[in-house]
């Protein structure tokens, strides 16, 4: 349990964005590269680990001072600073690995490279940017995505890069409300960043990114490019979807008051995995049934 602690394993749930390029290329079925996608999936996560590993290391003191992190395994004592190195070490060697596995060509590989290497440079001080922590959240989705399309050998258009990179951003905002409410709480800066940021501006900022969200996806949805590579025009459908999770998440965030990770919100908020349950049905029924009755034109 502990070294499941240690390499985050809730966080995985992350790089199944990996499948999203295929799904939505409408090739789930018949493509072969089902089992290419579940290896680039663990060698993203092993990878994603790593940093964690790394984060935590370079963060221990000031884990300690954070009533959540404090729990963590190399802020709490329960894993020897020796131990998280040789893990991290490991889970980089099988991530590497396993991406060439799962794309000899070397182009995941590369995708995953630049992955790393941003988020060490994320770890190592540019998290301690304003705004451009934030934004290197984000990419880490977006490269999410392109390395997912480069083991289909599928397209990735400009509206999935931009819808994927606004709701991780929109995600990353939130997150930063909670420390700037933590650190009102307790007087202490929990994160470095947080110093180039106040509520008043967080709130307008998770504001503007949501409403730029929802309009893109509208737009995404009866995009005339989008329509003819995918062969329908009832994406729209699904917007009902994407407006009822934003909402719930802005509930949680400005009623409820719990704006924690969003992987935890995930975990724990049943109105938001049955609106994503809900959203996927509705685009695998738009995408993949089109042969059924009530779908035809």
């Amino acid at each position: 349990m502990v070294f499941f602690q240690l390499i985050r394993v809730k966080e995985w749930i992350k790089n199944l964005f990996l499948f999203v390029p295929l799904f939505f290329a409408g090739k789930l079925y018949g493509s072969g590269t089902i089992t290419q996608l579940i290896m680039g999936f663990f060698a993203f996560s092993f990878v994603a680990s790593s940093i964690y590993i790394l984060n935590d290391y370079r963060d221990i003191e000031d884990d300690r001072r954070h009533p959540e992190k404090s729990k963590r395994p190399l802020a709490a004592g329960t894993v020897s600073r020796a131990v998280a190195v040789i893990t991290f070490i490991l889970l980089l060697i099988a991530g590497f690995a396993l991406s060439w596995i799962a794309n000899p060509r070397l182009k995941f590989s590369m995708v995953l490279g630049i992955y790393f290497l941003l988020n060490v440079a994320y770890s190592l001080g540019l998290k301690a940017i304003p705004v451009l922590d934030l934004f290197i959240v984000a990419a880490g989705f977006v490269l999410r995505i392109k390395g997912g399309a480069v083991i289909c050998v599928v397209g990735v258009s400009e509206w999935m890069n931009i819808m994927v990179f606004l709701l991780a951003l929109f995600m990353a905002i939130a997150k930063r409300r909670d420390d700037i409410l933590l650190k009102i709480a307790s007087g202490m800066d929990m994160r470095k960043s947080v110093k180039g940021y106040n509520l008043e501006f967080i709130s307008t900022v998770m504001s503007l990114v949501c409403a730029v969200i929802i309009i893109a996806y509208f737009m995404y949805t009866m995009s005339p490019e989008v329509e003819a590579r995918l062969g329908t025009y009832r994406l729209y459908y699904t917007c009902i979807f994407v407006m009822a999770g934003i909402m719930r998440y802005l509930q949680i965030v400005y009623v409820i008051g719990k704006s924690e990770s969003p992987t935890k919100i995930l975990y724990k908020d049943r109105f938001i995995q049955i609106t994503i349950l809900l959203w996927i049905a509705s685009f695998y029924a738009i995408l993949y049934l089109n042969n059924v009755t009530i779908f035809k034109k």
